[in-house]
């Protein structure tokens, strides 16, 4: 399937280097899937293991990406590789084309059981089986069209960067205990800063209880299908004990915060994935982009952010909003806005001719309402008088029809005044005023992204690439050798023995080397099993940290 991205977030995709994965990653892969499908197998959305192959990924190697998007086609759906934690908005608007965003970095064996960053076994695992359920995909894509008119705050921004900072740092092998303090301490003052709940951050809540941690089914015995616990070895197992409260899911779950680093407290359980529609169409009908107004506007002015602001006559204006006028204090009424900074004036979607961020880079104002004019006769001087009590007069030098009863009027040498105020002055330059009198939309971004550019906000991020040191090469040709050993189809107990003694010698606490030891030992019967196993249990007397990975590894090698 050819897609054409819009160019915005072309910058977020990049290619999927297979070849940076090593043998350490693969097995990573391995035993996180092997881990996953057993147990979700059972505990898992029904869906959940057909899903996997539907989708074309297999337990025993990371999927190459491009050949995910080819099974994923015959859903509707395409997968395209993205680095890193991409900016929620521009997650959401790629869901909405039907495109799977997949992180392609791998997590690393010290975060084996969860992980703060995105990566493969999150996005492909996680988020692309439950997609092969007609019902759960067409959640998801009505979610992201909901999604992208949510308006996104200054504070989101800057919550989004400190979140990521942290979660990479995290994930980062090479990160000292100062950088992860220092990245919490920074989540930590971004999230006391925050002055208001914007409507993205309601949104990504209801992503977050549903499309990331969701439960599904019975209260008292629900199923998996969020991707954050379907990749999640340990939270997949956490989730259904009786330490975490299971909640019934309803519209109020955008009321509950999350921490994306820590495993969650509570989680939410929907009946089926009709009720994930119902819930979602019961918030949408509460936010701006439907409602417009007065709300609306006091939605934006509290985000700080760049947003759009639809009127009646079908003019969009995208700016971050400065001000606006009512007709009283407590009248509904809008009759002046006002944006500050480059401003765009669109009609569908499109940016009108001399009307974008650069030429209204100073920012933008205009009354709204009724209005009668002395005249409208061009390179004339003329009167526009507002029913709302704005008046402006100055020399009429073009009046553009975009269509019927959507006028934009262009003004020089103009005054525009309003309870004894003045609003323009003639040494500001030309003046022009868009027909409207009412605000029917209020959303958020611009409403041409392409044409208005970089908004100020997010910035693409890409996790570095790490280097390896000799120790580290000669332990990953350690898993080559035993992944080689399992591949060929057949082996004997003085290879397992050599390679056994190897591993003890070269890595004797790289505990996975161990379990895949084990594991081929058992399939083929040999009698290394029990020497194997002792010097895994000496492992987790030395690790307190490892005794559950290693003893789901013995476990699941015996099965």
């Amino acid at each position: 399937m050819l897609l054409k991205l819009p160019q915005h977030l072309e910058k977020y995709i990049v290619k999927q280097d297979y070849s940076k994965y090593t043998p350490q990653d693969q097995a990573v892969w391995r035993y996180c899937l092997r881990q996953l499908k057993n147990f979700l197998g059972e505990h898992g959305h029904t869906c959940y293991a057909e899903g996997l192959t539907k989708t074309g990924i297999s337990v025993e190697y990371i999927p190459k990406i491009s050949e995910m998007s080819v099974c994923l086609e015959k859903f509707g759906w395409t997968a395209l590789p993205v680095s890193g934690f991409i900016p929620p908005a521009a997650f959401m608007e790629l869901q909405s084309l039907g495109v799977l965003p997949i992180a392609s970095d791998m997590r690393t064996i010290d975060h084996l059981l969860y992980t703060p960053a995105p990566d493969i076994v999150h996005e492909a695992a996680g988020h692309a089986p439950i997609i092969v359920d007609e019902e759960y995909a067409d959640y998801l894509k009505q979610y992201s069209q909901v999604a992208k008119k949510a308006i996104i705050s200054r504070e989101d921004i800057e919550l989004y960067e400190a979140i990521r900072d942290l979660s990479d740092t995290k994930e980062n092998p090479t990160s000292t205990i100062h950088d992860i303090v220092k990245a919490e301490n920074k989540l930590s003052e971004t999230i006391k800063s925050i002055t208001h709940t914007s409507e993205a951050s309601q949104l990504s809540r209801m992503n977050w209880w549903t499309a990331e941690y969701g439960l599904i089914g019975d209260l008292n015995n629900p199923k998996i299908f969020g991707a954050g616990l379907l990749s999640s070895i340990g939270e997949s197992k956490w989730c259904l004990s009786e330490k975490v409260k299971k909640l019934p899911l309803t519209v109020d779950c955008i009321e509950q915060s999350y921490d994306i680093t820590e495993p969650q407290p509570q989680l939410f359980v929907t009946p089926d994935f009709k009720t994930l529609v119902k819930v979602l169409h019961q918030f949408a009908d509460t936010m701006a982009y439907k409602k417009g107004g007065k709300d609306g506007l006091y939605k934006v002015l509290a985000a700080q952010s760049v947003n759009t602001i639809e009127l009646d006559s079908g003019f969009q204006i995208s700016g971050v909003l400065d001000s606006y006028l009512t007709a009283t204090f407590e009248s509904d009424e809008i009759i002046f806005i006002k944006c500050s900074g480059p401003t765009q004036i669109a009609m569908n979607d499109q940016q009108l001719v001399d009307h974008g961020p650069d030429y209204h880079q100073n920012g933008y104002s205009t009354p709204l309402g009724k209005f009668t004019a002395s005249s409208l006769k061009l390179g004339t001087d003329v009167t526009f008088d507002y029913a709302s009590g704005f008046k402006i007069t100055g020399k009429l030098v073009k009046a553009t029809t975009i269509k019927t009863n959507s006028v934009i009027y262009t003004f020089e040498n103009a005054t525009m005044t309003y309870d004894n105020q003045i609003f323009f002055k003639p040494e500001w330059g030309s003046l022009d005023i868009v027909a409207g009198t009412t605000v029917t939309s209020v959303y958020g971004g611009p409403a041409d992204s392409e044409n208005y550019g970089h908004t100020g906000g997010f910035v693409a991020a890409t996790v570095p690439s790490l280097v390896y040191n000799d120790h580290q090469i000669k332990v990953f040709s350690l898993y080559q050798k035993i992944r080689d050993l399992r591949t060929q189809g057949d082996t004997t107990e003085k290879l397992i023995q050599d390679t056994y003694q190897e591993c003890k010698s070269l890595a004797p606490l790289e505990w996975l080397l161990f379990v895949e030891l084990l594991e081929l030992s058992l399939n083929y019967n040999l009698t290394s099993d029990l020497e194997i196993k002792t010097h895994l249990n000496s492992i987790l007397k030395e690790s307190d940290t490892l005794n559950q990975v290693i003893t789901d590894g013995i476990k699941l090698a015996h099965a």
